[in-house]
């Protein structure tokens, strides 16, 4: 749907704003603002519901709002002193008061029409794994001369995703031949038999280009994600490998959160293998001890109902890795001697799976203490899915466990990168505290722990790196306060179980973090 008002075009489904034949760069979160505004302009929109809309339901301040909002009016030509377009209504809200007139593309009007008459025995029907195609991306430069660079931008993104193996990923022949067509993605879904369609654009002006991306649901037409990237010529092909990557990793992140919810939606009695492993990743992702035991016998489920899938082993022995981790083992020797064997069993199966070898080989490097092989295994996983934060952060994980902390941040900073707005976020800002602190930058090292701190408090190992750093750099009552915490979470905590958290491998290391934990007031 488009709304045409004054000499603007609000494009809802390619979710670019025009003036004229101008095209005005607002960002995702201001047109997600001015779209919601426009569509609800019979009412006045509270700060609660632009909260819930624009913002997922996640409190953000005040400031935050009215930057937004003005970035709005600013890309629409009017001021909070004109109100030309936008009203704001004291004590109440905001209000879209410009004339609107909404028009629907023809080509998709004529689509719609000719559903109804469209023959059922022509719909190719889903795979059962999740599915997607990447339609080749408008060239909006007015040069065709260009279209190498966005096909080629379309190519990398195809190769990327199909290394990520619970994946369906159509060919390039396939979906090229959309190429130069006005589509309906709800008709490319039936079409291609594909859940989920991504299309994109290019926009290049002299030495810099755009590139806009969104993730639509074809049963829907919901547009699940939207994103705008943007760099220079300067080397037309290191940017096209850039732009791929950070697509794909935000394609990668969003499609796992859309298949969760869909299984989340499905009928209890109607689950297969992947369903209950889909609906156990959320608690994984929350880290809690009560998520990880409510995560462990949805894996086994899923193991149950198909023993050969070898992620879900991964994903299981991984919980009582995580378990580990954080010391609420209660049959020790049994959860190791049934997380190595998940572990193995899912190298194993999952010789060409990317998140089986991640997940068990860095629980083969707590569990079984050979990190040098579990690093071998993450590296492999590395080859088989670039884009696989996981197995970045993770990897990082055990690079500074080994003794290389400054390669351990390479890889956490490439994790976090791939996916900035990944569940296990605090996973990754522990990784980097931990890396900083065996770096001896002990200020660094607090502010990661701290960070990590703020999304699970329960996480004993960051409490520990809190403690220490607020020790070693003479914070004495902040010391004392994260060890009180820690003595909350673990009373029977000793320094000489330190390595009960992480196989440390350098001696220097281990002196720093055990005197970091002594000044702290923590037992031997």
């Amino acid at each position: 749907m488009r709304f045409l008002f004054e000499d603007y075009c609000l494009d809802a489904e390619r979710r670019e704003l025009t003036r004229g034949k101008q095209f005005v760069a607002v960002g995702p979160k201001v047109f997600d603002l001015l779209l919601h505004l426009v569509r609800h302009r019979d009412q006045v929109v509270t700060r609660d519901d632009l909260l819930a809309a624009v913002w997922d339901g996640r409190i953000v301040s005040e400031s935050t709002m009215t930057t937004h909002l003005n970035a709005v009016r600013k890309a629409i030509g009017d001021t909070g002193k004109d109100q030309r377009l936008i009203r704001t209504v004291a004590r109440k809200g905001i209000r879209f008061v410009g004339e609107v007139r909404e028009e629907e593309p023809f080509a998709q009007a004529a689509v719609r029409s000719n559903d109804a008459i469209e023959q059922p025995g022509l719909m190719l029907s889903l795979p059962e794994s999740p599915s997607i195609a990447v339609l080749p991306f408008r060239n909006l430069s007015g040069d065709s001369a260009q279209d190498y660079f966005s096909d080629g931008v379309v190519e990398d993104i195809i190769t990327a995703l199909s290394r990520i193996r619970w994946l369906f990923v159509i060919a390039r022949n396939s979906s090229f031949v959309y190429k130069g067509r006005t589509v309906d993605e709800k008709q490319v879904g039936r079409e291609l038999g594909v859940r989920y369609v991504v299309e994109g654009s290019v926009r290049q002006s002299n030495s810099r280009v755009r590139i806009t991306g969104q993730l639509v649901d074809t049963a829907t037409g919901t547009h699940l994600w939207a994103e705008r990237f943007e760099g220079t010529l300067d080397d037309i092909f290191e940017l096209q490998d850039q732009i791929a990557t950070s697509i794909v990793g935000a394609i990668a992140s969003q499609l796992e959160r859309a298949e969760i919810e869909r299984a989340r939606r499905k009928p209890t009695g109607n689950l297969s293998a992947y369903d209950h492993y889909l609906r156990a990743m959320p608690h994984l992702h929350r880290g809690t001890r009560e998520a990880i035991d409510a995560a462990l016998p949805l894996f086994q489920k899923a193991i149950a109902l198909d023993p050969e899938f070898a992620s879900a082993h991964a994903m299981a022995a991984w919980c009582h890795c995580w378990r580990k981790i954080n010391g609420w083992m209660i049959d020790r020797s049994g959860e190791f001697a049934d997380g190595i064997r998940l572990a193995r069993l899912a190298v194993e199966l999952g010789k060409d799976d990317a998140v089986a070898l991640t997940r068990a080989g860095h629980t083969l490097a707590h569990l079984a203490g050979d990190v040098d092989s579990a690093i071998a295994l993450l590296d492999r996983a590395l080859l088989l899915n670039p884009n696989l934060a996981a197995a970045w952060f993770l990897g990082g994980f055990l690079r500074a466990e080994r003794g290389d902390p400054e390669a351990a941040i390479e890889f956490l900073s490439r994790a976090m990168r791939f996916s900035p707005l990944d569940p296990e976020m605090f996973r990754m800002q522990a990784g980097m505290a931990m890396s900083h602190l065996f770096a001896g930058r002990f200020d660094a090292a607090l502010s990661w722990a701290e960070q990590s701190f703020r999304q699970l408090p329960s996480f004993v190992f960051v409490v520990l790196v809190m403690a220490a750093c607020h020790a070693l750099t003479g914070q004495e009552a902040q010391a004392w306060e994260a060890a009180d915490h820690l003595r909350r979470l673990d009373p029977e905590f000793r320094i000489s179980r330190l390595g009960d958290w992480i196989p440390i491998r350098r001696p220097e290391h281990r002196a720093i973090f055990s005197n970091g934990l002594r000044l702290a007031g923590l037992p031997d």
